[in-house]
């Protein structure tokens, strides 16, 4: 490609940008003062995200042009700069007479690092990216295991609500204030709500020898039933005197699954290890199909997924509601499950309000489809208020939209989040097999490695978890020194073209 032709291809974008800063500032007028920059930068990012670019890489490094591959943090800058450089080296002089508030490299670090301060606390010294840690039950009755977590790395500590109850989040809340005073190590408290539980009821099958069995045994090509109405569950049985087959019944915990299914939809039990899909629907049940398995039997409250369901649920539950004034008392941080609009901020922004609660930091989990779609609306309604981050739920996300897109979509939420300088919380699985037994595999730990990206990395409770605190740690720190963030060929984000496709369709944040 000519310098002419790549200058030309180059400047269009840069106007559409331009163009689009009318509703730019519309789109952002709620946005919170310390994120209106970052706000404008991700709506920008966006725009050029839109576009293929991969065509533009080879042409541009071959003549020393920087490339648009780093352009996250600063989209507008980095864009304006390419041209005007490519207009240098051809002799033409260059200027647009545009008022864009711009970001540039430096400040753009800066913005990031002041989001996940804010957020996080002023705690990166040795390495940027903080260390987050489930407790496990054990914690509210073994102070000396929490403090070595504490004296092992851990810098924010995860209550799980949906495990539980107040009086044991009480003791370990209080080993952790004392931990703080005595070893002056602050620890922030991050409270997880639940959300709506999508899981199969409890299951209680006697067994002909009079055992009471908790699972139900299924395979490829069987038929179950998943009903609203309450029972401990069926297994199959045949009668000869009229050759009718009873098939297995299942009770789901959350009606809303029957209510929203329809014929042909996906049901995913178990993590996605067991496979189904809809074949007939009644007023309180689905009858479903088994079409893989990777496990031969279904257990009690099991996740139950539907991937391609428009589901009508509450992302804020009783549940959550009713905990609400004790996590706005004891947390820091609140982790939004189930949040899959922007809509679905706006509710618990409202709710936070009743408690004069501005200073508790919000997380919004990414672990449908939804959230990943809606993604740009959760960020930008999020930014009405300055303490926000994103997790990224590996785990829920791979079964939503399939374990070969897993790597690609985490890392489009890492570059879209880059773009609104928003702190990412890296979670599922990181070091399981170090935490549970003792041993990293090596391919855990290069995936810890990657995790460094991320402004916080999530690990999940085990016998072992001290050592796995202590190995993220070393490797953190390590990683520092080699790099921040990462270069990336910029194919055009359908995220991003779904979003602009709708810009001129969008109505006021409020």
């Amino acid at each position: 490609m000519k310098i002419q032709q790549l200058e030309e291809k180059l400047y269009d974008i840069l106007c559409e940008i331009i163009d689009s800063e009318d509703f730019i500032n519309y789109q952002t007028a709620q946005v919170h003062e310390d994120y209106k920059l970052s706000a404008k930068n991700l709506l920008r990012y966006l725009i050029l995200r839109s576009r293929d670019l991969r065509k533009y890489h080879g042409p541009l490094s071959d003549i020393g042009v920087s490339a648009l591959r780093t352009a996250e943090e600063y989209v507008y800058s980095n864009l304006y700069n390419v041209v005007r450089n490519l207009n240098l080296i051809q002799g033409i002089p260059f200027h647009i007479d545009a008022q864009i508030e711009r970001v540039g490299f430096t400040k753009s670090k800066k913005l990031l690092r002041k989001h996940a301060n804010v957020l996080f606390g002023k705690e990166h010294k040795e390495h940027f990216t903080e260390i987050m840690v489930t407790l496990p039950d054990e914690a509210a009755f073994n102070k000396n295991l929490l403090k070595k977590m504490v004296l092992n790395g851990m810098r924010i500590a995860r209550i799980n609500l949906s495990h539980g109850d107040v009086d044991l989040w009480e003791m370990m809340l209080s080993h952790i204030r004392e931990i703080s005073e005595e070893t002056g190590k602050k620890v922030k408290i991050y409270m997880d709500l639940s959300g709506p539980k999508l899981r199969t009821s409890s299951i209680e099958i006697l067994s002909k020898k009079g055992k009471i069995k908790n699972s139900i045994q299924v395979r490829n090509g069987d038929n179950i039933v998943l009903t609203k109405k309450a029972t401990l569950g069926k297994i199959s049985q045949f009668y000869r005197e009229n050759g009718h087959v009873e098939k297995v019944k299942i009770g789901v915990m959350l009606g809303e699954v029957v209510d929203d299914a329809q014929v042909g939809d996906i049901l995913l039990f178990d993590d996605g290890m067991i496979q189904s899909r809809v074949i007939t629907k009644k007023e309180d049940e689905l009858e479903l199909v088994i079409t893989k398995c990777y496990k031969s039997k279904l257990g009690s409250h099991k996740g139950i997924n539907l991937p391609k369901t428009e589901l009508h649920l509450p992302a804020l539950t009783e549940k959550d509601l009713e905990l609400l004034p004790f996590v706005c008392r004891h947390a820091d941080i609140i982790g939004y499950s189930f949040v899959r609009t922007g809509e679905d901020v706006q509710r618990l922004y409202s709710e936070l309000e009743k408690y004069n609660a501005e200073h508790i930091g919000v997380v919004f989990k990414i672990e449908n489809k939804d959230a990943f779609e809606n993604l740009p609306e959760i960020l930008i309604n999020g930014m009405e208020r300055n303490k926000i981050g994103v997790m990224i739920a590996r785990g829920d996300l791979a079964v939503e939209l399939g374990f070969e897109r897993i790597s690609e979509v985490q890392n489009e939420i890492l570059w879209i989040c880059e773009a609104a300088h928003v702190p990412v919380i890296w979670a599922t699985q990181v070091l399981e097999n170090l935490a549970k037994t003792g041993i990293p595999t090596r391919a855990e730990v290069s995936d810890a490695a990657k995790a460094a990206q991320a402004e916080c990395v999530m690990l999940n409770k085990g016998p072992h978890i001290t050592s796995a605190i202590r190995v993220l740690k070393n490797i953190l720190v390590r990683m520092k020194a080699h790099s921040f963030k990462k270069k990336n060929e910029l194919r055009a984000l359908n995220v991003a073209k779904m979003y602009v496709e709708r810009m001129g369709e969008m109505t006021p944040v409020h």
